[in-house]
């Protein structure tokens, strides 16, 4: 097992030519879902995929997401194995907020889409069952997860969904920032800075005239959103996002809502992340590998919904499309 990025970069290398192709995507977009199912059979997620229903695709390409993403710090110690570990409690995070908001709202484990993380489909699927967000944190804390302690602090503040969720955010990413600081690694710390940037614009809508005090909720090691943006964009001041004309978050000027938002920052990230394929010695591969295949994983699920709903395709291609 080496303790650089060497050995694990030329794993990652092979790994992506398992990527879909983009005409793949293009196709299953006029498919009918048994034509979907015949396509993806044909793929590298053939190998997981056991049935003919939609709850079929989803688990295969979780299942294969694990396989192909979940292992990486496994194969390296040392610095190379922190680095990887980094980006994928990012994941962690993602799956937490989600299957809060599942439970919040009643939708069952099936539909939450989870990322590829440091933990198993099954501890998560415990979490879910949890009674509530006190028991979730409980089922984290046996694996020794350190968002089970930042969910614990945070529920003693508040129970108010949105507002746990951001501050879950700023625990975590406040955590992230001090460990990457202690790596000579620029791509993943120039990274991690957009991400802060991407989830001050997420939580700034969230709180939209909600009167709470911005600092509270504001994320510092951001790159391009200060905290008088924030402050203004909670307020329903959109002109900041055309304040950011000339930074990577250029193309979300004239957005108005949160769906919108997120679809723009997906975009904005995967295009960021795809410049670390210009770092081959350290982890901004891996990087544009697991943000290349979170993508593969959102498209997936969204085309498997079209075909099985017999959804139009003006539907769902923007959802499914990155400029």
């Amino acid at each position: 097992m080496a303790d650089d990025f060497a050995y694990l970069n030329a794993r990652v290398r092979v790994r992506r030519g398992t990527l879909l192709k983009e005409s793949f995507f293009q196709e299953a977009l006029d498919l009918s879902f048994a034509d979907f199912l015949r396509l993806l059979s044909e793929t590298v997620y053939g190998g997981e995929l056991a049935g003919q229903g939609l709850p079929d695709v989803d688990r295969a390409v979780l299942r294969t997401q694990a396989k192909l993403v979940g292992d990486l710090p496994r194969l390296v110690t040392g610095e190379a194995r922190e680095a990887v570990r980094l980006l994928l409690l990012r994941n962690d995070l993602h799956n937490l907020q989600a299957l809060l908001r599942a439970k919040a709202t009643g939708r069952p484990f099936e539909e939450v889409l989870l990322l590829p993380g440091t933990l198993r489909e099954e501890v998560w699927r415990q979490a879910y069952e949890a009674q509530d967000p006190a028991g979730m944190a409980q089922v984290l804390a046996v694996p020794g997860h350190p968002l089970a302690r930042a969910l614990r602090a945070v529920l003693r503040e508040t129970q108010d969904l949105a507002r746990v969720e951001a501050l879950l955010a700023k625990r975590f990413f406040e955590d992230v920032a001090k460990a990457a600081k202690g790596l000579d690694q620029p791509a993943l710390r120039d990274y991690l800075a957009l991400e802060v940037d991407a989830e001050n614009l997420r939580t700034a809508f969230k709180l939209q005239g909600s009167g709470l005090a911005p600092d509270a909720f504001f994320l510092k090691g951001g790159r391009f959103v200060d905290r008088v943006r924030f402050a203004r964009l909670m307020e329903g001041d959109y002109a900041v996002l055309d304040e950011l004309s000339g930074t990577p978050f250029s193309g979300l000027s004239g957005v108005r809502d949160l769906k919108a938002l997120e679809r723009g920052l997906r975009c904005v990230l995967l295009k960021e992340a795809k410049k670390g394929l210009q770092d081959p010695l350290g982890v901004g591969l891996v990087l544009a590998y697991v943000k290349e295949r979170e993508w593969e994983a959102v498209r997936l699920r969204l085309l498997a919904r079209r075909a099985y709903f017999g959804l139009p395709r003006a539907q769902v291609e923007e959802e499914v499309v990155c400029p």
